[in-house]
């Protein structure tokens, strides 16, 4: 089928870097995006063995810092460091603030109208800025035990806006990279309360019509590797990750009006594993979404670029094995494979990796991954107009 590069809507160049003689989905991917696995274990020893839970990914959270921890990878250490101590980074929170099972003042009277008041004076203090610092920090210490604390942020009276001036006051040390570990900790305690809002079904469609999102890009942006600048683009990617476990359409397509995908495709070839992680994980949920994947396939140079990233990083993972990174990545090739044209083009640029047994060591033990790899590999090896339309997605859209 014919492809037309002449695309629609897609920022930062339409991803491309050197994309722009493709004229088909058929042949081998165009050259432009190399860089690799660059930077996996940039987080040295730092943020390893945390515990908690990032719900939906199965990853491991908590500890002082926050930070999630690949389950079974062990990420070097076990502690966080001294400079990070305080800080909170977000949870993918398996029920979210706005579940079914949080109690409120209304449903159950007295003590749950007191575990409320005793919040109300730490918004307010949000307000006042000698003592926001504070503030921040227990708020998002307890940010779990209010399932209703997202509302009271929300609809409080200048709560919002200060957690905005705590993230725009950030920028100015963003290039040339002066960002302090202090700093840092203090903007993530406001991210995770931002996150805390965007993952309640009262608020996120406030949220995101409030373009909050776009204040966190910045951030995504920054290419420093010193430990603060990549604690703060992976607490900004939790905010965006726990948008997209919504599986929710508006989600979907208010990231795909903006830079989100380009932003990912970077940490994906160069940041921390960790990092590589949840970027994956945001680009596989946009790719379970019809409007994702439509958007995604509609130019040779949207798939192209997307499809390019994955394969270094399949590269990647043959020298820094990650198994969890290894079932996003087959997730996104799997769910590719379902649109005709895209298919058809992955018949000869899927990685050769993924054709052979290169991963069977790693998927030992994990038969999901080990189905999806087989799915995919009758896809591509039908004649093309038998190919998967959408039953070999079956069981794999979750993350």
């Amino acid at each position: 089928m014919a492809y037309h590069p002449a695309s629609a809507g897609m920022t930062s160049g339409d991803m491309s870097g050197g994309h722009g003689g493709a004229a088909s989905y058929g042949g081998a991917a165009p050259g432009g995006l190399s860089g690799g696995g660059a930077g996996v274990g940039d987080l040295g020893g730092g943020y390893g063995g945390l515990g908690g839970h990032l719900g939906g990914m199965g990853m491991p959270m908590g500890g002082p810092g926050g930070l999630p921890v690949l389950s079974g990878v062990g990420v070097p250490g076990s502690s966080v460091s001294a400079a990070h101590s305080g800080a909170s980074a977000p949870v993918f929170s398996g029920s979210g603030p706005g579940g079914s099972g949080g109690a409120t003042a209304s449903k159950d009277g007295g003590a749950d109208s007191a575990a409320l008041g005793s919040i109300y004076p730490l918004v307010h203090q949000l307000t006042r800025p000698e003592l926001r610092e504070g503030a921040l920090l227990e708020l998002s210490k307890k940010r779990e035990e209010y399932p209703d604390l997202a509302p009271v942020l929300w609809h409080s009276f200048g709560t919002i806006s200060a957690l905005l001036q705590e993230i725009v006051g950030i920028y100015p040390f963003l290039s040339p990279p002066a960002l302090t570990a202090h700093a840092s900790n203090r903007v993530c305690n406001a991210l995770a309360l931002l996150q805390c809002v965007a993952s309640h079904a009262e608020t996120r469609s406030l949220f995101l019509s409030a373009h909050i999102p776009l204040f966190l890009y910045p951030f995504l942006n920054t290419v420093s590797k010193n430990r603060p600048f990549e604690y703060l683009r992976l607490t900004s990617l939790g905010v965006i990750g726990a948008l997209v476990k919504m599986d929710d359409s508006e989600v979907v397509n208010f990231l795909l009006q903006t830079e989100i995908i380009p932003l990912c495709l970077r940490i994906m070839e160069t940041g921390s594993e960790l990092s590589k992680t949840v970027a994956t994980f945001i680009v596989q949920k946009i790719l379970l979404d019809d409007t994702g994947l439509n958007y995604i396939c509609h130019t040779a140079e949207r798939f192209y670029a997307v499809s390019t990233v994955l394969s270094n990083m399949v590269s990647m993972l043959v020298e820094h094995p990650s198994h969890r990174l290894l079932k996003h990545i087959v997730r996104c090739y799997l769910r590719l494979a379902d649109n005709p044209r895209a298919r058809e083009a992955l018949r000869t640029c899927l990685p050769t990796e993924l054709r052979d047994n290169t991963f069977a060591l790693m998927l030992q033990g994990d038969p999901n991954t080990k189905r999806w790899l087989a799915q995919l590999s009758m896809a591509l090896t039908m004649p093309t107009e038998a190919g998967a339309t959408g039953a070999n997605l079956a069981g794999a859209g979750g993350p």
